[in-house]
């Protein structure tokens, strides 16, 4: 499946900014046997007074940004397409939870996709108990582990409810688990500790998701917004696969991944530091438009 995407971020400061250092997350990955970047730019406005385009640790697009002069807003403006091929479900069968600890122990790989960078606490994913014993609590006899992810995902999408006002980017993942309500980032968040609290590597995935109008009504421009979902490791066999709570789905063709992390704080949109005054407002808006295949 194509998409063209288009994501527009603005910053409006009460007073003009005299420099800026910021950290873009944004442009879509290309994935060996998962996904395609056709195309994709990236527009600044005020145009920086240096830019570099590089790869984060983890493997992830980065747009390293500075301002010199002052300035009172912000425009990115991104623009991309991108060919999924495939999803993120589970293929071969993977190990239980004793047999997974033995695939831990015999990993020696501290790659960028190496689940040993993946087991233990992270800013956003700090171990909670009781997330823990909430994750002991759907633990059945002899379960595999991708049937433990799906099981917990499941839970997670019954228990918790979507509200878009109930919680910020900073809300701790252990508020938002007590309130059962939150956004996508809280749903990744609270499935990362309970996945880890079990032995089993979690991560943070951010993207573009596909989204579709009630039946009967227009697309509305700009409805999209980026979203997170959950990376898990499986063993050996499996490998990575992702799983989105907010929907209670396995990762599928709707799916554009545009960074992996450890959590939130490794791959945040945009991220930053500046010299200013008063208060700011920021708009997000994000198109993800299905394209015609082309006739063979």
């Amino acid at each position: 499946m194509r998409y063209d995407i288009k994501l527009t971020i603005d910053y409006i400061y009460e007073t003009p900014a005299a420099g800026a250092r910021q950290i873009l997350h944004v442009m879509p990955l290309a994935i060996e046997g998962r996904q395609r970047l056709i195309a994709g730019s990236l527009h600044i406005d005020p145009k920086p007074a240096m830019r570099q385009d590089r790869r984060d640790f983890f493997g992830n697009a980065l747009t390293e940004l500075s301002f010199t002069e002052p300035h009172s807003d912000i425009t990115i403006v991104l623009k991309a397409r991108v060919e999924v091929t495939g999803g993120a479900a589970p293929g071969p069968a993977s190990p239980d939870l004793p047999g997974l600890a033995r695939a831990l122990d015999a990993h020696a790989d501290l790659g960028p996709r190496s689940p040993l960078h993946f087991l233990s606490a992270s800013p956003y994913a700090e171990p909670v108990r009781a997330i823990a014993l909430w994750a002991r609590s759907h633990l059945q006899p002899g379960a595999r582990v991708s049937e433990i992810v799906e099981r917990l995902g499941l839970a997670l999408h019954r228990e918790m409810r979507f509200d878009a006002e109930a919680t910020t980017v900073s809300t701790p993942a252990a508020e938002a688990f007590a309130a059962r309500h939150g956004v996508c980032q809280d749903f990744t968040h609270i499935m990362i500790i309970a996945l880890r609290s079990l032995g089993i590597p979690a991560g943070y995935v951010s993207g573009y998701l596909r989204t579709l109008p009630p039946p009967g009504q227009e697309r509305l421009e700009g409805a999209d917004a980026m979203h997170a979902w959950v990376s898990a490791w499986c063993g050996p066999a499996t490998g990575w696969i992702e799983y989105d709570p907010t929907n209670a789905v396995f990762a599928g063709d709707g799916h554009i991944v545009v960074a992996h992390g450890r959590d939130y704080a490794d791959l945040a949109p945009v991220r930053g530091a500046m010299r200013t005054a008063g208060g700011q407002t920021t708009d997000q808006s994000v198109d993800v438009i299905p394209v015609e295949e082309p006739v063979a």
